[in-house]
């Protein structure tokens, strides 16, 4: 086990650990462990947006893979638009830094972190994918009905408006 592993900055459910969150320029290529995935912090008034993925149980932040030949700034609005009914623009969403996270059985993996606010909810009926969206308070106890994903509000908790 790395000493990265040994002291993670965030833990969450289902054994998802937090290792490091790097602020390097969005086009940056990692030779060891390439970018795999996004995720996309929506904020509406200090409010923000969670997913409850049926798969997992959990409430995430929005994302998921990078299908090929996709940029990650085009997969985070696709994802966010896929998972939650939003429209974005990639060109309006703003990069925040990769987060290098340690999952069981999937080994360490590297996600893109974007962030966006938004001026209305969305109303989005539930699918096979995901159960339910929640605008959550940072500050309120984790939503019914799920598990909290510690390792994404950590995540959120970055990309608060006004902080950068």
């Amino acid at each position: 086990m790395t000493e990265d592993a040994a002291r993670p900055l965030a833990s969450g459910p289902l054994g998802m650990r937090l290792l490091a969150f790097d602020e390097e320029p969005e086009d940056t290529v990692f030779a060891t462990v390439p970018v795999g995935y996004v995720l996309v912090a929506v904020w509406l008034g200090g409010r923000v947006l969670l997913v409850l993925v049926r798969g997992r149980g959990c409430w995430e932040l929005p994302g998921g893979g990078i299908d090929p030949g996709e940029s990650p700034r085009e997969a985070a609005a696709r994802e966010l638009w896929e998972e939650t009914g939003h429209r974005v623009p990639p060109e309006r969403l703003r990069f925040v830094g990769f987060a290098r996270t340690l999952l069981l059985g999937k080994g360490e993996l590297r996600g893109a972190l974007y962030t966006t606010e938004v001026e209305a909810p969305t109303v989005r009926p539930p699918d096979d994918e995901i159960a339910a969206l929640h605008w959550w308070l940072p500050t309120d106890p984790p939503p019914p009905g799920g598990q909290l994903q510690t390792v994404d509000t950590h995540l959120a908790s970055v990309t608060l408006p006004g902080r950068g």
